[in-house]
């Protein structure tokens, strides 16, 4: 571990092209689901270090993110990593400089849950894709997804993986309008229990099926607007009415495409043809002075989050 550490890994957020739901599962409660959750560049930065001789297990500092230190998700991975490979190795210290908004739909925390297991493994020298995959579902719907970051097919419980082709940068750029406020995954889905959302698992296959055929050869989005529809938008505008006014705004300022991302309450353009991102980049200058203020964002994937040594 000595030669390895100290090591740093990206830890980049994603969006949702599409999220179509689908019935609560009796076994578990959760919800079945049709996605595809695409990285991009936003990212927290994760750095792995060794701990101070004083410290009896791992500690994780994530400055500006209330909670218990605990209760973090990364830290939730390190413990499952620990516990799955019987690894013993000297306490770590694991440093998360925090960029990409909580609460926002974008799957931050499950970023850096996935970015602990890839700086675990790279620590330990143990631990395979599959392992990494297996704790990330035990973690969260989103982790897995996160693991190898990229473009995925998502269904199940956003843990049955099918892995799509990486789209062409220079050609999609993204509009992030972050909130100012937060909003709870589980609250979202409740409402979206409550307004009855929800489709059949013969329409969840449909459009499973649709969204592979729209984006097998590396199109930015799909050109049928219907299959970048989010069901839980209707719950997310009823939570935060705000929202409603927030996709008005990046339509506003040039996006062909404005959609909440996940559960929300981040608001997302997509310019998804030629200089994407400059376009992008125009259309957050149209937008100054509005705080929080726009991010503009393109496509990543794994290389992108590749764990180095520092």
């Amino acid at each position: 571990m000595s030669d390895v550490l100290p090591a740093r890994a990206l830890a980049p957020a994603k969006i949702n092209l599409g999220l179509f739901l689908g019935p609560m599962r009796a076994e578990d409660g959760k919800h079945e689901l049709v996605t595809v959750m695409q990285s991009i560049s936003l990212a927290d930065e994760l750095t792995l270090e060794r701990a101070g001789t004083d410290v009896e297990g791992d500690e994780v500092l994530c400055p500006g993110v209330s909670g218990p230190p605990g209760e973090n998700l990364a830290a939730a991975a390190l413990r499952a990593f620990r516990e799955a490979t019987g690894w013993g190795g000297a306490p770590l210290r694991l440093k998360i400089d925090k960029r990409i908004p909580v609460a926002a739909g974008l799957g931050g925390g499950s970023a850096d849950a996935a970015g602990a297991l890839r700086l675990a493994r790279h620590a330990s020298g143990l631990g395979d894709d599959r392992l990494l995959h297996e704790l990330g579902a035990q973690l969260g719907a989103d982790v897995p997804a996160q693991i190898a970051p990229g473009r995925w097919l998502a269904t199940g419980a956003g843990d049955v993986l099918e892995r799509l082709p990486d789209p062409n940068p220079e050609w999609f750029g993204l509009l992030i309008l972050p909130a100012g406020a937060e909003l709870s995954t589980a609250a979202v889905y409740a409402e979206a229990d409550r307004l009855g959302v929800g489709r059949p698992a013969a329409e969840l296959e449909d459009r499973r099926g649709a969204l592979r055929a729209a984006l097998e050869l590396s199109a930015p989005v799909p050109a049928a607007s219907e299959l970048l529809e989010n069901d839980l938008t209707q719950a997310a505008i009823s939570l935060r009415p705000e929202i409603a006014a927030a996709l008005e705004e990046v339509r506003e300022a040039g996006a062909e495409i404005a959609l909440v991302s996940g559960s929300g309450p981040t608001v997302v353009g997509l310019f998804p043809h030629a200089n994407g991102l400059g376009r992008a980049q125009r259309a957050a200058a149209a937008l100054g002075g509005r705080l929080p203020a726009p991010v503009c964002a393109t496509p990543v994937d794994a290389p992108f989050a590749r764990v180095t040594s520092v």
